[in-house]
């Protein structure tokens, strides 16, 4: 287990170590100690590590993760995750804005609440946030799972594309094309799959799925004026 200081070693030692690591490497555990809000904790990652953040952490937060386990013992500021492509990061506490923002890949888990635009535009990504979620959530979204276990706030998944996403409770609005639709078996089987990954005991068959009305594909003439 490798402890690192954070207060007192500074972040880009962090982050060159951390980035430093290849596939074959035997420090496979790290503790970031006192990380005391600081920005970009973590970033970059392309090794089958785990790390542990002891607390807070500031905007962007395991963002560009490629197979790195990453858990915050606390709350994010913006951008966790931005951009993941592989791997996981689960949040103790709550997040801020856009939450795995244009993810391509992996499992981000916030086990509080995000705030607005948690998913925007996410090419792959699997969120699954145990409280609720802030406005313009999904915006653009493109493909991927969202799995909201309380409520969603206005315009969820406005100009969405082929993402799923999943809400237990209730949605204040949904965005431009974005419709509820029919929770078939194989929609089912995700979500049980995502719970169980992410540690929920919310039950499948509580869920409403949207998904997009595929109406803003085609140019209207209609819209030109």
């Amino acid at each position: 287990m490798q402890t690192y200081d954070l207060e007192s070693d500074g972040l880009r030692g962090l982050n060159s170590s951390l980035q430093a690591l290849a596939g074959s490497t035997n420090k496979t555990q790290w503790n970031i100690v006192n990380p005391r809000g600081s920005h970009a904790i973590a970033v970059g990652l392309d090794a089958p590590i785990e790390v542990n953040v002891k607390g807070s952490t500031g905007y962007y937060c395991g963002g560009m993760n490629k197979q790195a386990f990453i858990r915050v013992h606390g709350s994010v500021g913006p951008g966790c995750a931005e951009n993941m492509m592989s791997g996981t990061v689960i949040v103790e506490g709550d997040a801020s804005q856009y939450a795995g923002a244009t993810g391509n890949g992996g499992l981000l888990v916030i086990k509080g609440n995000a705030s607005s635009r948690c998913g925007i535009s996410m090419k792959g990504i699997d969120i699954v946030v145990h409280g609720n979620i802030g406005h313009m959530s999904a915006f653009m979204a493109q493909s991927g799972n969202l799995v909201v276990c309380g409520d969603a706030g206005d315009a969820l998944g406005d100009s969405l594309y082929e993402a799923r996403l999943f809400v237990r409770g209730s949605v204040k609005s949904l965005g431009a094309d974005c419709i509820e639709k029919e929770m078939r078996p194989e929609h089912l089987e995700i979500l049980t799959d995502l719970l169980t990954r992410a540690d929920s005991d919310a039950r499948p068959e509580e869920f409403t799925r949207y998904g997009s009305a595929r109406q803003l594909y085609h140019f209207n003439i209609d819209n030109a004026y």
